[in-house]
């Protein structure tokens, strides 16, 4: 009787756990139905490092490389945007690495992240990108002396960024990216419309037009 009770208990607990996991499926696919009807997942993963309020409505989903010029030139006007419309919209990076070498800055950035310095450290990148990544000229070695500026631990950075976590994440990002037919950075998506023409009134025209659907006055 005892063993019979036990395994009653184990199974309540099994199916208690699988009711509220697809329950908060349920709940994300409802508060994010502006992108339901694509696969939400090829989006964002759980991994995507995210910024902006939870109840936004109009997600930016970004395909980006810390090493990319354009990157760090758009990242300032994305933020103007979301200051504008305060709560209203959610940045959501993803990484596309098309260039040589241009993983392992994208895995030093994750590791980054592991010490709670992601977005400090992203912003040095992007300032700094002159220093060690103009014009695609990529030289890392000139990186590693900006990175205490935001308090990094050096060696932990070298070490964490072969994680297998970290290469995971990147892998993951890259099979999305294609999928998604990303060929340069940065590539956006709003709310899992692509940017058709590149440019920023085309990305301010994109995302206004989703905040005038999601937030009609």
């Amino acid at each position: 009787m005892k063993y019979v009770l036990m395994a009653v208990a184990s199974l309540a607990v099994i199916f208690g756990f699988l009711f509220a996991s697809n329950y908060y499926q349920d709940q994300q696919a409802e508060k994010m139905s502006f992108l339901a009807k694509d696969n939400i997942s090829i989006f964002i993963r759980d991994h995507s490092r995210t910024l902006g309020s939870e109840d936004a409505k109009v997600y930016i989903i970004e395909f980006m490389d810390p090493a990319c010029e354009t990157c760090a030139a758009f990242a300032p006007f994305i933020k103007q945007m979301m200051d504008a419309n305060p709560g209203k919209i959610k940045l959501v990076l993803r990484y596309a690495p098309l260039h040589d070498g241009a993983e392992g800055f994208v895995r030093i950035l994750e590791a980054a992240g592991m010490q709670g310095k992601y977005w400090e450290t992203l912003d040095l990148m992007f300032k700094t990108q002159p220093v060690w990544a103009s014009h695609n000229n990529y030289q890392p070695e000139k990186l590693w002396q900006f990175l205490p500026q935001v308090g990094l631990d050096i060696q932990r950075i070298k070490k964490d960024m072969n994680d297998p976590a970290i290469i995971k994440i990147v892998d993951r990002d890259i099979a999305d990216s294609k999928v998604l037919q990303v060929t340069k950075t940065p590539g956006y998506f709003v709310n899992g419309k692509p940017l058709q023409n590149f440019g920023y009134q085309q990305l301010a025209e994109l995302v206004q037009s989703e905040l005038a659907i999601q937030y009609p006055k």
